[in-house]
């Protein structure tokens, strides 16, 4: 089973990548009820995704999965708080029995520096950046997956990632990035892990 990573958070969360080697008849023989999904790739990342969450927990409710509005899966009863991301080969996923959780995964790529200036705000460029980093696509990545998965653990949608979502203290030895979310005047943090050519992050609360 091609695990890529795994960690049990606390005795309620847990968080697992899996890198998708597997043929779309391996997830479909395991996961019922899947979507359709029209590209053959992103297929593959949702029916992996789906997979994962029993995995981690094998009593979760595939067939009460529904869609809100936003677009954000969820069980209507909350039996469990879940969260799903997928990146090119790899698909993520924390789940919980009682915390609230968001989970994020990115390949970095040259391109994200590009658009930094949307998604992160003065004084995080001050707090985050040197003349050594301020070309770092690796960084700037960490950055982007770090308040992505801030935007699912929330969940409503009508967030602005510069104006909602302020990174502050970084502290890579503990792989952790201190948050404040303005909309809803939350204090998180942020936790992540650096792989070769993968970043993932991920918050509860």
């Amino acid at each position: 089973m091609p695990v890529f990573f795994q960690q049990q958070i606390n005795e309620h969360t847990r968080l697992g990548v899996w890198k998708i080697e597997e043929t779309e008849e391996f997830f479909k023989g395991n996961v019922p009820g899947h979507r359709d999904v029209t590209h053959p790739h992103k297929r593959l990342q949702h029916l992996a995704g789906r997979f994962l969450l029993q995995f981690l927990f094998p009593d979760f409710p595939y067939h009460l999965i529904e869609i809100a509005d936003t677009r954000k899966p969820f069980l209507p009863d909350e039996q469990y708080h879940f969260s799903i991301s997928h990146c090119g080969d790899y698909a993520a996923v924390i789940v919980s029995s009682k915390n609230r959780v968001g989970v994020d995964v990115e390949e970095p790529k040259e391109k994200i520096l590009r658009i930094a200036e949307k998604f992160m705000n003065e004084k995080e460029f001050t707090n985050f950046y040197n003349p050594l980093t301020a070309h770092d696509s690796q960084l700037t990545t960490l950055l982007w997956s770090a308040k992505e998965s801030v935007f699912k653990w929330y969940g409503n949608g009508g967030v602005d990632f510069k104006q909602h979502i302020h990174l502050s203290i970084h502290l890579p030895a503990n792989e952790s990035i201190d948050c404040y979310f303005s909309k809803n005047n939350s204090t998180l943090k942020i936790h992540y892990r650096q792989f070769e050519g993968l970043v993932l992050a991920w918050v509860l609360s």
